[in-house]
């Protein structure tokens, strides 16, 4: 007797022998009436070998993606850009939209330049100062008391040399925070017929002085060398500023609709011309 596990097949199930289509082709023999398929051989384009990155888990290194929307930024981060936001789409008064008229890169540079030449003295070159007057006075020769000519700086100082007419040129920054601070000073400059101008960077204005930031400079005097750079740019100036005075007090700003806003409008826009089309069709 067969063991137990033995598989019996039936007599009727097993297929018939010699039958037509179930015959096995073996490799390389070729099977009747068919032709073994051909295959074409692709000539490589070029020399290098095709290798395609697999880009699943533990195969290859992830390529660099953009993840600036998924970025956790700090609280001021997120602040200060909410805030440039609402400044686009809010509507904002000529008095704050002069501020965002600044000066052009050329006409900044050249103001800059002019600024360092007049810098004032740092803690360093003060202690040197103060030691050589104190040896030379102790010496018993004369110590010389003229005033440097120097940027001045500071919201009050600035003030108060424009009221008295003393400024020749002053330079407000247009990051201050709160505006009100320098909020007067543009129409108090036009009041007085001192030139002014509005530049980027309040801490850019720092440098000059050897602060971190500075909300005004000014300056008072100017050397006989200087004197026909600092003529041209306050005529540069003057032409942006004092003289656009009536285009600047009508300018409003901001306004501006998002993405999203456009994209209702511009569908709106379309449904109502292609109603207007649809009216003339039957008209």
């Amino acid at each position: 007797p067969l063991p137990f596990w033995t598989v019996h097949r039936h007599p009727n199930r097993m297929p018939p022998k010699n039958q037509k289509g179930n015959q096995k082709v073996q490799k390389g023999q070729k099977g009747k009436g068919k032709k073994a398929p051909v295959k074409k051989v692709v000539e490589p384009t070029s020399v290098w070998e095709k290798k395609p990155k697999n880009f699943g888990i533990g195969n290859e290194i992830q390529p660099k993606r953009d993840l600036t929307r998924f970025t956790k930024w700090p609280r001021y981060v997120i602040l200060q850009r909410k805030r440039r936001v609402l400044t686009r789409r809010l509507k904002v008064p000529p008095s704050l939209n002069q501020f965002t008229r600044t000066l052009d890169a050329n006409t900044a540079a050249n103001l800059f330049k002019m600024l360092n030449k007049y810098r004032p003295e740092d803690k360093d070159a003060k202690k040197a100062r103060l030691l050589q007057a104190a040896q030379a006075k102790k010496d018993g020769k004369e110590v010389s008391q003229e005033k440097p000519t120097v940027v001045k700086c500071g919201i009050n100082h600035v003030t108060k040399l424009v009221e008295e007419k003393k400024a020749s040129l002053v330079v407000i920054a247009h990051d201050v925070d709160p505006i009100e601070i320098v909020l007067y000073l543009p129409a108090l400059c036009r009041k007085q017929g001192i030139p002014y101008c509005i530049v980027k960077g309040k801490a850019r204005l720092g440098q000059v002085v050897h602060k971190k930031t500075a909300t005004v400079l000014a300056l008072t005097n100017i050397k006989n060398e200087d004197r026909q750079q600092f003529t041209q740019l306050v005529t540069v100036v003057k032409s942006q500023y004092n003289d656009a005075y009536d285009e600047i007090r009508k300018r409003w700003g901001g306004g501006e609709l998002g993405l999203k806003s456009q994209a209702v409008l511009n569908r709106r826009l379309k449904a109502a011309a292609k109603d207007e089309a649809d009216k003339m069709k039957y008209n």
